[in-house]
């Protein structure tokens, strides 16, 4: 019965990763804009991975992620474009060629200089939690986003408001993905190409989080996101513990930003704005805190939804005769939409079963009338049958 559970659960995987891997070139039959889409989802569910297991593993409120997703697309953008050569003429005579770092190297730099972010942030926030690190951690957010946006001068670094343009599109084995093929019969746009290396991204970042969860550390962050003073006194270092939550949930938002740079080709500090990490949050909370699969569902949601809704929005715009605009009608559809879900699923749409169960009532304790609790034997009494024997003897 058990191998044929583990062969109905192997068939499962093989079918879910052919459905994957075919979606993109039935959607691309009603547009490319439609594998867009999808492309945008699969980047939020890398985020909302990584915002998962600050938020979801160790309990820590982090409404400053967002920062952390633009330091690796800003790193894909200084590192893959013009923009330092064409501003510092020392790196222009270093590079005549322009300085064009392939992707597979920006991605660990990015990381690594994402979670370095995430360790600054959190040591300084060691001792708060809740509505306290939820506004220290804004603030960071805000911090970062105010620097992009002026870092132009009196040395232009990040090229301020107007962002950073001309970013190298990803080449595998010297083919582009920004340009289109055709390979077995069929034809791969760019968006398509895409899709396929953040599925895989996705796959890695579901395995790390899921082999987290279930590792002692993992074990070690729901103690303290339960009762951090019981984890302290269990003998749990909650201070390094806070700290590689901090930087691994930062690692995946790093990761996200090298992707997304380049991905749209073009950043700027509009794009990292703190609507952008409160929606991160909400995909986390409406999803289900701590749950892999439902932080998957309220991710891809939550990112595709604003877009589906678009085509709602229109159709009522023209109802009204142009009196609501289609823009706000959207938003305001988005809100109802949330909080309806929440409403009807307080826990989230796929809440994990463990997290949020209430702590079973001990069973009260048995008296000696309790007739399954065994009597004393007199001498008269039979040990085996409880009952008065007329040789005066017990059995053995």
């Amino acid at each position: 019965m058990l191998e044929l559970a583990k062969r109905n659960q192997l068939a499962a995987w093989i079918i879910g990763a052919v459905l994957l891997c075919i979606l993109p070139f039935v959607v691309q039959m009603a547009g490319n804009a439609w594998v867009r889409i999808i492309d945008i989802a699969l980047l939020y569910v890398l985020l909302a991975l990584g915002l998962n297991i600050v938020v979801g593993y160790a309990g820590l409120l982090d409404l400053g992620y967002v920062a952390f997703y633009a330091v690796g697309a800003y790193m894909l953008g200084l590192l893959a474009s013009s923009q330092l050569p064409d501003h510092f003429p020392a790196i222009a005579a270093a590079f005549p060629d322009g300085l064009h770092v392939p992707w597979w190297a920006v991605i660990p730099l990015g990381a690594l200089v994402a979670g370095a972010a995430g360790v600054l942030l959190g040591a300084p926030t060691l001792k708060l939690r809740g509505d306290y690190l939820a506004i220290v951690t804004l603030g960071f957010g805000e911090i970062v986003r105010v620097f992009l946006n002026n870092l132009d001068a009196p040395v232009n670094i990040t090229n301020g408001p107007k962002g950073i343009t001309g970013i190298d599109e990803i080449t595998i084995l010297g083919t582009s993905l920004g340009k289109t093929g055709h390979w077995f019969g069929l034809e791969w746009p760019k968006v398509t190409n895409y899709y396929f290396l953040l599925l895989v991204l996705v796959v890695i970042s579901v395995i790390i989080c899921y082999r987290l969860e279930r590792s002692r550390i993992g074990r070690a962050w729901m103690a303290i996101r339960e009762d951090e003073i019981a984890a302290k006194a269990m003998g749990i270092n909650t201070r390094n513990m806070k700290l590689l939550a901090f930087g691994m949930g930062a690692t995946l938002g790093g990761v996200s930003g090298v992707m997304f740079g380049a991905f749209q080709g073009f950043i700027s500090p509009e794009s990292f704005s703190l609507p952008e990490s409160v929606m991160i949050v909400a995909m986390v909370v409406l999803g289900g805190i701590g749950h892999l699969p439902g932080v998957i569902v309220g991710a891809l949601l939550l990112a595709a939804l604003p877009e589906v809704l678009r085509y709602v929005a229109g159709p009522l715009q023209q109802w009204s005769d142009g009196r609501l605009d289609a823009s706000i009608l959207r938003q305001l559809l988005i809100a109802l939409a949330m909080i309806g879900i929440m409403l009807a699923r307080p826990r989230g749409l796929w809440p994990s079963p463990e997290h949020g169960k209430q702590a079973p009532t001990p069973a009260p304790p048995k008296t000696r009338d309790d007739p399954s609790v065994p009597q004393p034997v007199g001498p008269n009494v039979s040990e085996v049958t409880n009952e008065s024997h007329p040789s005066g003897t017990r059995h053995a």
